[in-house]
């Protein structure tokens, strides 16, 4: 007798249990429901319009570019799919490897670490601004005499840096490995090597890059 009971309560709670969990689900999906619908409402309205692209305009190697681009793209997308600049290459997609490194306002940056739209007015330079063949500029044709490249891919973002490092020596900018801060720093080895680790090369032609940025430096001198 007392068995019987026990299960008939049993079945009530679970019978409970079951109408509650299917009350929770049905409020859930009418509370989604309603929440879409308010949305698309307050998008549709003229007052509340949601903007996903930006007017912008920049200097891409000397000339100005106007686009209208989605707030999200980077600049690295934008100068490959939009302006069709594939000189700067997409290696990594996360600033660990420097194929992508451009010129912005004589700085180098990583162009897959920056949206486009942070860029309104700047003036930016690719390796495709950089020279030309028949009219190279110094450090892609030191690139060549001192066969600083193998597969070539890495090559733009390394030039793109190359210009940058000498261009941080001559303002005297140091580095991790700058030892007397109160001189003009200097162009060696180490200083190359440390200002050039944001730039992998896989083919391993360290030694041939800093041969040719040495020279370079040496020329402008």
């Amino acid at each position: 007798m007392i068995l019987t009971i026990e299960m008939e309560l049993d079945m009530q709670s679970l019978t409970q249990l079951e109408i509650s969990r299917r009350d929770l689900l049905i409020s859930s999906a009418a509370t989604v429901a309603v929440s879409g619908v308010a949305a698309e409402a307050a998008a549709q309205s003229p007052g509340n319009a949601m903007t996903y692209t930006t007017k912008i305009s920049f200097t891409i190697n000397g000339e100005i570019r106007d686009l209208d681009v989605d707030n999200r793209v980077t600049l690295l997308d934008v100068l490959r799919e939009h302006l069709h600049l594939t000189g700067t290459k997409k290696g990594c997609d996360h600033g660990q490897c420097g194929a992508c490194t451009v010129l912005v306002a004589g700085r180098r940056i990583n162009s897959c670490l920056t949206l486009a739209v942070m860029h309104e007015g700047e003036q930016i330079t690719t390796i495709e601004g950089l020279g030309e063949p028949g009219n190279l500029h110094p450090m892609q044709a030191a690139f060549v005499k001192h066969d600083s490249f193998q597969c070539g891919y890495c090559t733009p973002g390394q030039i793109c840096s190359s210009v940058a490092v000498l261009e941080e020596i001559k303002a005297n900018i140091p580095s991790h490995v700058t030892g007397d801060l109160t001189t003009q720093v200097q162009l060696t080895p180490a200083e190359i090597r440390e200002r050039m680790s944001g730039n992998i090369c896989r083919c391993g032609a360290y030694s041939n890059i800093v041969d040719a940025i040495t020279e370079v430096a040496g020329t402008k001198a």
